[in-house]
């Protein structure tokens, strides 16, 4: 029984083991997804900018529960202002709302968003020198002159903002992109073949079948051809026998 147990324990520890890493890695996203509104959607595919809104609270006290949820490659020093967190696929700008110092904004950008987007000197005050060669590949990008959604007036990112839509207060973060694909369907009819196409979407999927071939070329351009089941012909005919002498 004490054997069956250990057993029992070392397949949950392993469970747990394979769980906690996943739940881990997209735990700081969800986490600002489920607790704070949605206020800007900035970007597409794979740099993309969220911006959500914590009422009533610092910029402190916001990066703190972030931190204590997941810790990040590199924390800024405190600041009542501004503070940024960078994880391995994305990086946390905390801003007070410029509109109600009340507030605090937390930007969530892709890094490929900050590469495309940030100027590399603005950070310089913020992040170390290596994480910053790492984020900008050595110097290859941060050219831009975006320094967050509290100046975005002034400082235009190069992407197209928009009033985040029902679909994006769904899906964020991360934003998905459609796909669209190509299915092939085997017909009941051993005569024809259906070859159907069309792209989803969140109002539904579309498509159209397709028959091979034309009426006149219909035998031609199928995929089974039916079987034949014309009688097959008997030939008769005559002989000699002759005997070897």
């Amino acid at each position: 029984m004490s054997k069956k147990w250990w057993l029992h324990s070392i397949k949950i520890l392993l469970l747990i083991s394979f769980i906690v890493p996943m739940l881990a890695a997209c735990a700081v996203s969800d986490t600002v997804k489920e607790k704070y509104p949605l206020e800007s959607v900035n970007g597409s595919g794979n740099q993309t900018s969220y911006v959500y809104r914590a009422a009533d609270q610092t910029v402190p006290e916001v990066a703190k529960q972030l931190v204590d949820k997941k810790k990040p490659e590199q924390q800024s020093a405190e600041s009542t202002e501004r503070m940024f967190l960078v994880y391995n696929d994305e990086v946390i700008q905390i801003q007070q709302a410029p509109d109600d110092p009340a507030d605090t904004l937390i930007e969530i950008d892709s890094k490929e968003y900050v590469r495309n987007n940030y100027s590399s000197s603005f950070l310089e005050g913020y992040l170390l020198a290596s994480v910053l060669n790492d984020l900008f590949d050595h110097g290859r990008y941060g050219k831009g002159t975006y320094r967050g959604y509290s100046s975005k007036d002034t400082y235009k990112p190069k992407t197209t903002y928009h009033t985040p839509t029902d679909q994006d207060l769904k899906k964020a973060p991360p934003m998905t992109v459609n796909r669209t694909g190509t299915i092939f369907k085997r017909s009941k009819n051993a005569e024809s073949s259906a070859v159907g196409s069309g792209s989803s979407s969140s109002s539904g999927s579309t498509g159209k079948v397709v028959t091979g071939g034309s009426s006149s070329s219909k035998k031609s351009g199928s995929v089974f051809t039916k079987p034949k089941k014309s009688t097959p012909k008997i030939r008769k005919g005559s002989g000699r026998i002759s005997r070897r002498r």
